[in-house]
């Protein structure tokens, strides 16, 4: 096998975000989830000698897309695939594929199990175990940097026969490793001390932790990025506001789209308070067979240095498996910004059904085989469905994971599968959602229509002024007026006219207009950026 000239052992990766053409963007709005170069290091405690892991931005997960994408007939594939995330939308997901794939779970767990062997290769009590030469650190590491779909597929050639998806994975390293005498002499030594789930656990907490930072979070930071955007340019168009579905005080559209935004970005906030936990404790949690083999090494502290080493927190009272109340947390994260999110596109929906909206025509595209006329609102119909599965598959993992009999049972096992099950349907819901937003545009003459209309919504302000000068039962008064009567300007101005309230007060009622009775509206859109900060949001450390 050849070896790359350096030694870069990767253990994290970043993705360039899907993004959509038209997306809304704030030069002025703080924060862009980025993510900067990160470095691992792992102490060696033999000869005062270091291993230094440096991880750049990892290419490992687009190399592995090229390979895929040239596989021969995979459109065909698409056209047979059972889930819609891996036929017809797999363009929308596919970055989220390197990450939450059977060729993701491998990876990640060749990657474990390299890095283990390394880790014991420092450790001065395991003698048996020396530290490598730098060709052998290279050769290991090319494992891991080379790990192709090919090799995956040798893998599943192994599980075939061992009915043993983690144990193929050892005897892969072991098969592989053979040729180079200074690593088989240690072969041995991989999987030395482990379970299944210590493996496991750790690959599922990478990917989670990678894909999420790399993949989920620019996403939905676009998403937040956008609604401010359409806050802003958007704040002083008024709009009547309905409550219960009936006319209420006027509010303007950006203030619409500002409560969407802040609400949305005060979840990102607290995605951060998320930890990525692991275990590396054995059987049961306890380093059985680690104390038998060596009772002088510290094994606690080496398997804390070690979880750490990969950029996870580390999980110290376990079973057999690391409980998941994590994934728990995190997957409710999401739900909730889902629901939101849902929200928004319900209300987009509705805006665009009274004429709020108007949607921009695209060249070529049918919004309806009969009827030529329509622009549907698809994208935010295509969201709300996808955010109902993704919630649905997201809540079902939240609630299961946490539990397992005793020790440890192999239900988690099947629904870990899922993870990006529920992922990918929240990122195509997203990308949706985005597309929805790039082709509206206020109908201004429409919303200034529905406000004309409704003279009603001035009774609010005129009896609140009316308590202000002492004028009995004015909440009475108005009601007798408006409820279930046509109001106009005619009549609500004589209303007026017959208070007897100062002639400065009088004056500023006969001014006011549905299209101005807005409040603050305008300034608090305006100001949306001010509380929206995305910088130390969506982000999992």
């Amino acid at each position: 096998m050849s070896a790359p000239r350096s030694l870069k052992l990767q253990a994290t990766a970043a993705v360039a975000s899907p993004s959509a053409a038209g997306t809304p963007r704030l030069t002025g709005l703080r924060g862009a989830c980025s993510r900067p170069t990160r470095r691992l290091r792992c102490s060696a405690t033999n000869a005062g000698a270091s291993t230094e892991m440096s991880v750049a931005p990892l290419d490992w997960a687009g190399k592995s897309l090229e390979e895929l994408r040239s596989l021969p007939d995979s459109d065909t594939f698409c056209l047979m695939a059972l889930s819609p995330l891996d036929g017809r939308y797999d363009r929308f997901v596919k970055d989220l594929m390197p990450f939450f794939s059977e060729f993701g779970l491998i990876r990640y767990r060749v990657l474990i199990e390299v890095k283990w062997l390394l880790k014991l290769s420092q450790i001065p009590e395991i003698t048996e175990v020396p530290p490598f030469s730098k060709e052998a650190q290279v050769f290991l590491d090319a494992i891991v940097q080379d790990f192709c779909i090919d090799d995956a597929k040798e893998v599943k050639k192994i599980e075939k026969i061992t009915n043993h998806d983690v144990k193929a994975v050892e005897y892969f390293l072991k098969q592989r490793c053979s040729s180079n005498p200074e690593i088989a002499k240690v072969s041995e030594f991989f999987h030395f001390g482990c379970t299944s789930e210590d493996i496991n656990n750790l690959s599922h907490a990478l990917a989670l932790k990678e894909g999420v930072n790399g993949v989920m979070f620019p996403a939905m930071v676009d998403i937040c990025r956008a609604m401010c955007s359409l806050a802003i340019q958007n704040s002083a168009y008024p709009m009547l506001a309905r409550t219960h579905g009936q006319p209420a005080s006027p509010t303007t559209m950006g203030k619409e789209m500002a409560n969407f935004a802040a609400r949305l970005s005060d979840i990102g906030n607290s995605f951060s308070e998320v930890k990525i936990l692991g275990k590396f404790a054995g059987a049961v949690g306890n380093y059985n067979a680690h104390v038998v083999a060596y009772p002088e090494v510290d094994w606690p502290k080496v398997a804390e240095e070690f979880v750490r080493s990969l950029g996870l927190q580390f999980n110290p009272y376990v079973t057999q498996i690391e409980p998941h109340d994590y994934i728990s947390k995190l997957f409710n994260l999401f739900t909730q910004f889902n629901n939101v999110l849902t929200d928004f596109d319900r209300d987009m929906w509705s805006y665009i059904s009274l004429g709020y909206f108007k949607q921009i025509p695209k060249a070529g595209e049918v919004g309806s085989s009969t009827m030529p006329h329509k622009i549907n609102p698809i994208d935010f119909e295509n969201s709300e469905g996808n955010l109902l599965l993704a919630n649905a598959t997201l809540s079902a993992i939240s609630m299961k994971l946490p539990i397992s009999r005793m020790q440890r049972d192999l239900t988690d096992s099947t629904v870990l599968r899922n993870l990006g099950v529920g992922l990918g349907h929240s990122l195509l819901a997203y990308i949706a959602t985005m597309r929805g937003i790039s082709k509206v545009q206020v109908n201004e003459s429409r919303l200034t229509e529905d406000l004309e209309q409704t003279w009603e919504v001035l009774a609010e302000p005129i009896q609140t002024v009316m308590r202000r000068y002492g004028i009995p039962e004015p909440y009475e008064k108005l009601k007798e007026l408006t409820r279930g009567q046509a109001v106009t300007k005619d009549s609500m101005q004589q209303f007026v006219d017959g208070l007897d309230i100062p002639e400065k007060a009088r004056s500023q009622l006969s001014k006011l207009r549905p299209h101005s009775y807005t409040g603050l509206a305008d300034d608090l859109a305006k100001d949306i950026e001010k509380w929206v900060d995305l910088e130390s949001a969506f982000k999992i450390k």
